[in-house]
């Protein structure tokens, strides 16, 4: 059953492919199919969890891979498959991250799982919707996991935007390491890099990546939109030879955890 809150922030709140289609939600975009290219192999099949419009399943199968995409929202799910063309290999059907029993044990050889992460709240929820996509990948696959940064947050919207004089944000942050927590009122679940390692403790996997996806972009919006092409292009190499710095991933609003199936 599709949850209100996302349902409400969906439909009427964000434009998802838009945001990823604009020239600095293009940095995160060009940077997740940078390293789901990586691992590609021809014949290789995919499975997107919580697929959204569809602006990955999309860009995969119009390079000729055969992608099945589950996804929770009913008016996603409509725009997906107004997106989709003709000749595309891609299948599309309504599930939720956390059981996914209506797709066999390791079938793919790609699974993403790129927005799920934004929206569980509870280890149990979070090590569930991990699970799953494990389980559904081949041995040796490569699964890609998103998650939603703490202090991009904090920065960008709690200090900027002033948000921490309202008690009712003060209170959402640790008072001493200003860790936010969150929950279904605020729609986006929150990590640094130790809750996430901490949530793969134990599960077969071997990791190979762990990635800012937009890094500084988040911080110098406006000024990407404004850059002409031979800057923005530079832009994107500068990015592309940071974004995996231990000491500057913390900072991004976007991570993507990449690990391989043992």
């Amino acid at each position: 059953m599709e949850q209100d809150y996302l349902k409400a922030f969906y439909e009427d709140h964000c434009d998802e492919d838009a945001r990823l289609r604009s020239r600095h939600g293009m940095v995160e975009f060009l940077t997740t199919m940078r390293y789901i290219e990586k691992y590609l192999k021809q014949g290789d099949r995919i499975l997107e969890i919580g697929a959204g419009t569809g602006r990955y399943s999309h860009a995969l199968a119009q390079k000729g891979y055969a992608v099945d995409a589950v996804e929770l929202l009913e008016h996603n799910i409509n725009v997906f498959r107004q997106n989709t063309l003709p000749a595309e290999p891609v299948t599309i059907r309504q599930g939720n991250a956390l059981d996914l029993s209506g797709f066999g044990d390791e079938t793919y050889d790609l699974t993403l799982l790129l927005g799920p992460m934004y929206h569980l709240f509870t280890v149990d929820d979070q090590r569930k919707a991990l699970t799953e996509a494990i389980r559904v990948t081949k041995p040796g696959g490569v699964v890609f996991a998103a998650y939603c940064g703490s202090d991009a947050t904090a920065i960008q919207y709690c200090f900027v935007r002033g948000m921490f004089k309202d008690p009712h944000y003060r209170a959402l942050a640790d008072p001493a390491t200003f860790k936010l927590s969150s929950d279904p009122a605020e729609v986006f679940a929150l990590h640094r890099r130790e809750e996430i390692d901490a949530l793969m403790e134990n599960l077969p996997v071997e990791r190979l990546h762990f990635v800012g996806t937009d890094m500084a972009t988040g911080y110098m919006r406006d000024t990407i939109d404004q850059m002409d092409d031979e800057l923005y292009e530079l832009y994107l190499q500068y990015h592309f030879a940071t974004c995996e710095r231990a000491d500057l991933v913390g900072a991004s609003n976007h991570y993507l955890d990449i690990f391989k199936k043992r």
